[in-house]
């Protein structure tokens, strides 16, 4: 249950709507908390404040409020843009998501309501001299807010929408994602047995993307109907009807089982998701050494760059493979596949491979990253990257024409050193 409300609460929040909402609530309990002050011991020793001079200070915030909230959506546009024509339309969900600039926006119109709301009790004579100057505090307050938020924002935009931050976020993002599927491989399952296929299917009621899987809502329905459920579809995988994405084990109760139940424990949506799909976010990345190496934009410094990345990532992964104790198992009924090795390797480099097999640098940089991953202490690892070296030489042998090139490409080769 607590990883369910997780994911609702995620969801809830990356949304562009949620903080403003939140902040202009607060900011509305904030205006007119002003008014307890009256019925307290700072009726008698607080300064009288000119109620004129209060107005025209929250006028002039609610004035320049609106304007700067207006520009603040303006710039973060410009960044969405940037982001989607210079990276990749896959990044758009995490800049819409940066915590810098939905808090600043929503600090934008927090004070702006604030102002609207404290102008209209300071009129209608809602606070008497210890409000008054309760209100005075909390302006001032919330006028300093605005300007630390403004600093950091400004510094924040100059950012947003860059290619390396946004390099830097996806890479950030994929890392997270790795880090929480190391606690847990098999989302707090079983492994998955051979011939899991015997079992009677289930199938998905829409095409699209798996986000999220409703672990302990499976395992509650696999207790009740006393079978073992095995799951074909991890977080990232795309269903249609005519795939299973279950399928159901116990000879003697299958007659009632209620298939629809075990349907809705699967979150299918039209787009992948970052934060509990890994292999999104190397696609990702690959996406922008793709666009890069396009012969419009011709910039292999970021597919080198990108490649960097995913060494970092895949060295982590194989790394806490390594050192990860056996995983802890919440959902026994539940038999859940790995993310397989191969996939993550075809999703990472793959594009890389095809898209800059001419280009003598970014090969040489590819090759050396197949060392490093070899040399992680796995061996499924150093068999994979030796196959994606070869496959790598064998596509520059097809696109370049400098023999020096590819002789100094082939004495570099991990398959040729092994």
């Amino acid at each position: 249950m607590e990883e369910n409300l997780k994911y609702f609460f995620q969801k809830l929040t990356s949304k562009l709507w949620f903080r403003p909402l939140i902040f202009c609530l607060i900011s509305i309990g904030i205006a007119l908390l002003g008014h307890l002050a009256d019925n307290s011991f700072l009726v008698d020793i607080v300064p009288v404040i000119e109620k004129k001079s209060l107005e025209n200070l929250l006028t002039n915030i609610s004035a320049s409020m609106l304007v700067i909230a207006i520009f603040a959506v303006g710039s973060m546009i410009s960044a969405y843009s940037a982001a989607t024509g210079t990276a990749t339309p896959r990044s758009f969900k995490l800049i819409v998501a940066d915590d810098v600039s939905q808090n600043a926006l929503s600090v934008y119109i927090g004070s702006f309501i604030f102002s609207i709301v404290a102008s209209v009790a300071l009129r209608n004579e809602y606070y008497g001299q210890a409000g008054t100057f309760t209100l005075f505090i909390l302006t001032l307050f919330v006028f300093a807010v605005v300007i630390l938020t403004f600093l950091r924002w400004v510094e924040r935009i100059s950012k947003l929408g860059r290619l390396g931050h946004t390099i830097k976020k996806i890479e950030e993002v994929t890392f997270k994602a790795l880090e929480n599927r190391i606690d847990e491989p098999y989302l707090g399952g079983v492994p998955q047995f051979e011939n899991a296929e015997n079992g009677i299917p289930v199938f998905a009621d829409k095409v699209g993307y798996v986000q999220y899987i409703y672990m302990s809502k499976l395992q509650s329905l696999a207790k009740h109907y006393n079978v073992t459920i095995t799951i074909k579809c991890i977080p990232g995988v795309f269903v249609s009807d005519d795939k299973p994405i279950a399928y159901i084990h116990n000879e003697n109760n299958l007659d009632v089982v209620d298939k629809d139940k075990i349907i809705k424990a699967f979150s299918i949506d039209n787009s992948r998701s970052f934060v509990y799909d890994p292999r999104f976010g190397l696609i990702a990345l690959s996406e922008i050494s793709s666009r890069a190496l396009s012969p419009a934009i011709n910039d292999p410094g970021t597919a080198i760059a990108i490649i960097g990345s995913h060494v970092r990532l895949f060295t982590f992964w194989l790394k806490a493979l390594k050192e990860n104790k056996k995983a802890e198992i919440k959902y026994d009924k539940i038999h859940v596949p790995i993310i397989a090795l191969d996939d993550m390797f075809e999703d990472a480099f793959r594009p890389i491979a095809r898209d800059g097999a001419n280009n003598i640098e970014v090969m040489l940089r590819l090759q050396k990253a197949f060392i490093s991953l070899s040399h992680a202490g796995n061996s499924e690892a150093k068999e994979i990257a030796a196959k994606h070296s070869r496959a790598a030489f064998e596509r520059a042998e097809l696109a370049m024409s400098f023999k020096s090139d590819l002789e100094i490409l082939k004495s570099e080769c991990l398959f040729i050193k092994i």
